[in-house]
């Protein structure tokens, strides 16, 4: 394994620590303000029994991996079993142990539970989870967010042009995240306010939404009602003839970009009430979560995703950490070993560095990770870099590649 290094240029802009290993310079500079529990463990809390323990023992090699060095500081390996109660019992058990630093919990129900006992001790935390409530002074959460993902996607709409945003959301607590940092990004974006709807239930729920958000009757206008009454006729050529008239030139939407969130089965509703109001891949940017990334998510979209986004880490990126866990492990890594290998990394330097001071993890330039740029703020919320991918028949591309400075977005 490579030499775990950084890089530090004197008379230059500040550049990113570097990781996974690279072959250069280390010239390393100790952080600003007093280290904390200097020499310490790293103590790593994962749910190595229950239902995540397989993903749990793939994380837990990432950081082995990234520790994997002369000198790296010892890996203190704790169960939380996967609940509040089990993090919390295994956070206080690491502090009393004095471990420096705590690598994870997974989960966001487990990072709550960690973040009082290690806020107490000084004992920061560099957790796994994606929800970006559980940020707070001294507990970063790694995992990539909606806020994240939200934001890349609003810059790269308003960069082609449009400036007109919209959204039709599961009622769902990701639903809600997802608004909430959609109406945050578009504001930031110097964009109108969006409109955002949210469903529940039946086909007939997200039917009632989308022609509210698409304004379908004002846009039809006279045919609204002859293509209603044939869309309910028991007659199939009158239903022909109302999909026809649908078809017919319409005024367009009231928006020019559109964010979803469904995958699968529900992301077909959703796209099939949406081209029943004339929503087309031509007229509108239809943007969606990276959890599109997965063939199986967006296998129910059709052609209202060809031409759809996502942001998402450039695959490029990871390339050589998967190269070397499978190396050692003989397997690929799950797809979140990316975290633990980062936090366990940033761990490593401030060993090397003594300790663990506020100015070690927020440094303005970041950390270049696994998945990218990544940038950790004094408030516990994280930037990060993300590519910009393009689905088209039913494939995926990188289209523009990740900023070279992270933006913002819990």
């Amino acid at each position: 394994m490579l030499l775990l290094c950084t890089l530090s240029l004197a008379g230059c802009v500040a550049q990113p620590e570097i990781y996974p290993p690279r072959a250069v310079a280390v010239a390393p500079q100790p952080p600003p303000g007093p280290p904390k529990r200097a020499g310490g463990a790293v103590a790593i809390l994962l749910p190595l029994t229950g239902p995540n323990a397989e993903l749990a023992n793939g994380l837990l090699n990432a950081a082995r991996l990234a520790l994997d060095t002369p000198g790296a500081p010892k890996l203190d390996v704790r169960d939380t079993a996967g609940t509040a109660d089990g993090a919390a019992a295994a956070a206080q058990q690491a502090i009393a142990a004095g471990d420096a630093i705590i690598l994870g919990p997974l989960t966001a129900t487990e990072t709550a539970a960690v973040a009082g006992p290690a806020q107490q001790a000084g004992v920061p935390v560099l957790a796994f989870t994606s929800d970006p409530g559980q940020a707070r002074a001294g507990v970063w959460t790694l995992g990539l967010t909606p806020g994240q993902q939200v934001r890349r996607l609003v810059d790269a709409a308003k960069a082609h042009g449009r400036t007109r945003f919209a959204a039709l959301l599961p009622d769902t607590e990701f639903g809600r995240i997802m608004a909430a940092a959609f109406e945050t990004a578009v504001a930031e974006a110097g964009a109108p306010p969006p409109s955002v709807r949210q469903y529940s239930g039946d086909k007939a729920a997200i039917e009632q939404e989308t022609a509210t958000l698409t304004a379908v009757g004002a846009r039809q206008g006279p045919l609204a009602e002859k293509i209603r009454a044939g869309r309910e006729s028991a007659d199939a050529e009158a239903r022909d003839q109302a999909a026809e008239l649908a078809r017919q030139a319409v005024a367009p939407p009231p928006f020019g970009a559109l964010l979803l969130a469904a995958t699968g089965a529900r992301l077909g509703e959703v796209t099939a009430a949406l081209g029943k109001d004339g929503i087309d891949a031509g007229k509108v940017q239809v943007m969606g979560p990276a959890l599109w990334a997965q063939p199986g998510a967006r296998a129910g979209g059709g052609d209202l995703l060809n031409g759809a986004w996502y942001a998402a880490p450039d695959p490029a990126a990871r390339a050589p950490f998967e190269a070397e866990y499978k190396a050692k492990y003989g397997v690929a890594p799950p797809s979140l070993a990316g975290l633990a290998y980062d936090a366990a990394a940033i761990a490593r330097i401030g060993a090397d560095r003594g300790g663990y001071a506020l100015g070690l993890f927020t440094r303005p330039s970041g950390f270049a990770g696994v998945d990218g740029l990544l940038v950790l703020l004094p408030d516990g919320h994280v930037r990060r870099s993300l590519a910009l991918f393009e689905i088209r028949n039913g494939a995926t591309r990188v289209i523009e590649p990740p900023p070279p400075a992270a933006v913002p977005g819990a």
